[in-house]
């Protein structure tokens, strides 16, 4: 009797193994195809939407820290690495693992891993809010009543699951008379497959305006909006109905920063993107983004970006000339 059952358990095993090593199989199918696919949409360095809110990302080099703001969104890499600093947390990943934000908030990403042999590939598939609470509603997902924070961004394994839906996803590209039908039903498969992973509660956090979550994406819009203002601690926690003590704790659970160091990152970014591209010497830079003394606004600046203005500016400048006579 004993070694009945051993043998049962030894066929199992197998089974399961055989299991795995298909699965396995597949999906380094779909990262191989995945791969190819982005790399024939996307020859050149740079970034494209193929379709509405899909996003391709090309780079034949590692890249210097790109200081931006990040948004809803679901970060997938074919080949080579990133990594995206939110305030003090440091997040990296690669083929085997995908990226999920669920707010607007002032990022630092890098790509680590490329090479013209083997240049960065990756997409990302921007949520709506709406739809996101929509696939909750039809999945019957229950909502949260816990107040709890949530952070805006992590990254969780890649299974295989998500990385098949992401692949048929890209594949419409090809099928342009299928798309019209099909991207709307892969997005909202994706998006399940989501709320059912590893980082579900936390776009459910997002979708149903659930927790504290809710409360500091109310205030993180309101910064956005008036990010050239003085900032009103009290202000804003009184009218969230919370304490400032508790309006602080849980604004930096969320964004791993404090309110000020949030608005002083949109403030920075906003006063190189106008001397970027609006050609405005940094006083006047400054003086747009809330800044009363210019002195205090160069310190800051050079803290953020690692230069003084006018220096970081002509090293952007002189990097997107050098990167238009290559294409």
């Amino acid at each position: 009797m004993k070694a009945v059952k051993t043998s049962e358990k030894a066929d199992i095993d197998l089974m399961n193994d055989q299991q795995a090593k298909r699965e396995a199989d597949r999906a380094q199918a779909n990262r191989d195809e995945l791969t190819e696919r982005i790399s024939q949409a996307i020859r050149n360095d740079g970034t494209i939407e193929p379709l509405k809110g899909l996003h391709f990302n090309r780079s034949s080099s590692p890249s210097e820290c790109l200081h931006s703001v990040s948004i809803p969104a679901f970060c997938a890499i074919a080949q080579g690495s990133k990594e995206v600093l939110l305030g003090s947390d440091r997040y990296q990943y690669d083929p085997m693992h995908y990226l999920l934000a669920t707010a607007e908030l002032p990022i630092v990403s890098q790509i680590l891993e490329a090479s013209k042999e083997k240049p960065y590939l990756s997409l990302r598939l921007d949520l709506d809010p709406t739809l996101v609470g929509s696939v909750m509603v039809e999945a019957g997902y229950p909502s949260a009543n816990k107040r709890s924070n949530v952070k805006a961004i992590n990254v969780s394994p890649l299974d295989a699951n998500l990385l098949d839906a992401a692949v048929r996803l890209v594949r419409l590209l090809d099928s342009p008379a299928e798309a019209d039908v099909l991207v709307p039903l892969i997005k909202r498969e994706i998006i399940y497959r989501l709320l059912m992973g590893e980082q579900g509660s936390r776009l459910r956090h997002i979708a149903v305006l659930g927790g504290y979550t809710h409360y500091i994406a109310r205030a993180v819009e309101r910064l956005r909006k008036d990010f050239n203002q003085p900032l009103r601690i009290e202000s804003i926690a009184r009218d969230l109905g919370m304490s400032v003590s508790g309006f602080h704790h849980h604004f930096k659970s969320v964004t791993a920063m404090s309110p000020l160091q949030f608005q002083k990152q949109l403030r920075l970014q906003e006063a190189r993107r106008l001397m970027l591209g609006q050609n405005l010497d940094a006083s006047s830079a400054a003086y747009h983004v809330g800044y009363d003394d210019a002195s205090h606004f160069n310190r800051e600046y050079k803290r953020l970006f690692g230069a003084p203005p006018i220096r970081d500016v002509q090293r952007l400048r002189e990097a997107a000339r050098e990167t238009a006579n290559l294409i």
